[in-house]
């Protein structure tokens, strides 16, 4: 895939942080009602389990405490130890919880009722982004799992059809951070039958708590944040480019950087006592990089912003979700789905293991 021509040529040295949520708006099709679902591009910022169907994947989060907070309290292939921010906004949108593509029970039938996941852990925009993982399903791998879940309905409802369920599409796209922590690339915009497109840029990637175990200060890193900015801005305009240039399209670009900035400045402001470290850690190995049963949790996971050195926990994606349905003015779409079927955190946010004499202490570095 190709950027169109004539871009910031400053794009190619940046990082992008996207998760696409995809609104199929709903219709009756060949008999087929299809209520509005989702389909989910990203990493491990909304991966839902597919990376636990790759045998050779290294970027797995199916070890406790990982979903702790989360439905049964299980592993359930989410990097996190609740819900997604997606989970969050599709759930006070009223859309369904996608499943993991590679889930071997998803159909057709399936599809059309809840949409598709195909984020995966470790992925990026760059085919090489996160090539330590050994296997991870990179943008353009997403991309074409997404075109053969076009075919897949094409088949069930026809060409014509199918062509009109995709057009009829809003996409929403807010994608990982792992190019923006370990490569530079150039993103690529432009989709299969797109006409409605929400982009979420980078958040104060410099701020989370393995860039800040490994500068010298423990201080978020400017530079790493300049770049998020950098890109928010540059990735700004061409939104605002390809909505004026391509025909019959609504382009839109959501600057979270500010939303998840504060929350990270401002932690006490949103109930948070603990913004720069992760709440399960080895003891005082860091970074440890991933949640292990050995590891320590903090006391009260409902007061920490970071679950482990790279993904929030559950209470944060809840605040930032909210900000972000408040910012951009997200309303409910099917509102007699009670979304049933989906999870409900946790009762619970207290450890249940022994943490550190100080796991809780107040920390709001920024």
């Amino acid at each position: 895939m190709h950027m169109p021509q004539n871009r910031n040529p400053n794009m190619k040295y940046l990082a992008t942080l996207l998760l696409v949520l995809v609104t199929i708006l709903g219709s009756v099709i060949n008999g087929y009602d299809c209520k509005i679902v989702q389909f989910i591009f990203g990493d491990s910022l909304s991966d839902v389990g597919n990376n636990e169907y790759l045998p050779r994947s290294l970027a797995k989060a199916n070890l406790p405490w990982y979903g702790i907070d989360f439905g049964n309290g299980l592993p359930n292939g989410r990097f996190t130890n609740g819900r997604t921010v997606s989970d969050i906004i599709g759930d006070a949108l009223g859309l369904p919880r996608p499943p993991a593509f590679m889930d071997p029970n998803l159909d057709e039938d399936t599809i059309m009722n809840s949409g598709v996941n195909y984020a995966s852990g470790g992925g990026g925009i760059l085919n090489e982004t996160g090539g330590y993982f050994i296997q991870r399903l990179c943008f353009d791998k997403q991309i074409e799992l997404f075109k053969g879940t076009q075919e897949m309905i094409a088949r069930k409802i026809g060409k014509n059809e199918s062509r009109k369920f995709f057009e009829q599409s809003r996409y929403v796209v807010a994608l990982g951070s792992n190019d923006f922590i370990n490569n530079y690339l150039m993103p690529v915009l432009h989709g299969l039958g797109v006409r409605k497109l929400m982009v979420f840029g980078l958040g104060p990637m410099g701020c989370i708590p393995l860039q800040r175990v490994l500068s010298t200060s423990g201080n978020c890193q400017d530079k790493t944040n300049k770049l998020a900015k950098h890109f928010n801005e540059a990735t700004d305009k061409m939104i605002a480019e390809l909505s004026t240039e391509l025909p019959g399209v609504s382009y839109r670009f959501g600057d979270a950087f500010d939303v998840v900035n504060d929350v990270i400045s401002n932690p006490y402001r949103y109930g948070f006592t603990n913004s720069d470290s992760p709440c399960c850690s080895f003891g005082q190995i860091r970074p440890a990089l991933t949640c292990v049963p050995a590891s320590t949790l903090c006391k009260d996971r409902s007061k920490y912003v970071f679950w482990d050195e790279y993904h929030p926990s559950d209470s944060a994606n809840q605040i930032i979700a909210k900000e972000l349905i408040k910012k951009f003015k997200f309303t409910r779409v099917n509102q007699d789905d009670s979304n049933a079927g989906a999870p409900s955190p946790a009762p619970a946010a207290v450890s249940p293991v022994a943490e550190g004499p100080s796991a809780d202490a107040p920390s709001a570095h920024n």
